[in-house]
């Protein structure tokens, strides 16, 4: 049987590549990335703490909602008494929906990540030129109520067709974070150029974590801690990247806040802080830019 490949990138071992610095020496990058969904009433795709019920799923449309009038508005509590940045992968139909959303964040001044029309569908459904249509509608609102577009893009569902990067890159995205395979920043071919690869852990991520795998908000708490602490010592040897994905309609609820205060408790104050950038994808892809050519996986030297 021969293996399909996806041509993306090759194969790299992290133990064997250059080694290199984030901003003023720092070993760890660590952002947080909030997800901001909205989704279609009775219809579609959603998220669910426990079975779907008949559409329309009232109960579970309703706890989704939640997210976008109560927990994003308590994390963002949060984030403001640690002082800590964060990017927000948001569907564009929050524009219409709950448009105070996207003006709070404007004035943390965190960053926008494109993260498709809304999450009742996923883009790798569509044919080409409807997927590059879903791109360039989602893409045309930041640019409206931004003055531009954003740098990076993960899909809904983190979904994919086999032409997503393509598109994406032709559409002036500089990186993606669907491809969860490093701890590093990766280059990504694509037909026209080139994306970076931003890695986006799955395993502290709140909503598989929580809703799929069943780990309680005590469980969660120990798990991205023993993540960091891990990382934070394997940072001695090389730069890696640290990301705590969320969602608003899962830590949002109290009592996982109250976990979530606790892992930021833990981060903030660690002993050897002095180590991590707190940053955002963005501003990663500036520094990687900055690098020598070859440093970064999938780059000639």
């Amino acid at each position: 049987m021969e293996l399909k490949q996806h041509g993306r990138y090759d194969y790299s071992p992290i133990t064997d590549r250059p080694v290199y610095d984030w901003p003023d020496g720092k070993k760890l990058a660590l952002y947080i990335g909030l997800n901001i969904e909205h989704f279609s009433f009775g219809e579609g795709l959603g998220h669910t703490p426990t079975n779907p019920g008949v559409q329309p799923d009232v109960r579970n449309f309703a706890w989704r909602d939640y997210g976008l009038r109560v927990g994003i508005w308590r994390i963002l509590e949060l984030l403001d008494e640690f002082n800590l940045p964060a990017c927000h992968l948001m569907n564009s139909s929050v524009y219409d929906y709950a448009p105070l959303l996207p003006k709070r964040i404007r004035e943390r001044g965190d960053e926008f990540i494109g993260h498709g029309i809304t999450n009742s569908e996923q883009q790798g459904d569509y044919s080409e030129d409807d997927e590059r249509s879903l791109i360039s509608t989602a893409t045309n609102a930041f640019k409206t109520y931004e003055n531009s577009g954003p740098m990076g893009w993960m899909g809904p569902w983190i979904s994919e067709s086999q032409f997503t990067p393509d598109l994406l890159e032709e559409a002036g995205y500089r990186f993606i974070m669907d491809w969860s395979c490093d701890d590093q920043p990766t280059w990504m071919r694509t037909r026209n150029g080139r994306l970076l690869m931003i890695p986006y852990h799955i395993e502290i991520n709140d909503s598989p974590a929580q809703l799929s795998r069943r780990h309680t908000a005590n469980q969660f708490t120990e798990i991205v801690c023993a993540h960091f602490d891990e990382q934070l010592r394997q940072c001695t040897k090389q730069p890696l990247v640290f990301s705590l994905a969320l969602h608003t309609f899962v830590v949002g609820q109290p009592y996982r806040l109250a976990g979530l205060r606790e892992i930021l408790n833990h981060i903030v104050n660690h002993k050897d802080a002095d180590k991590i950038w707190f940053t955002k994808p963005g501003e990663i892809y500036n520094h990687i830019v900055t690098l020598p050519k070859g440093t970064v996986p999938g780059e000639p030297v």
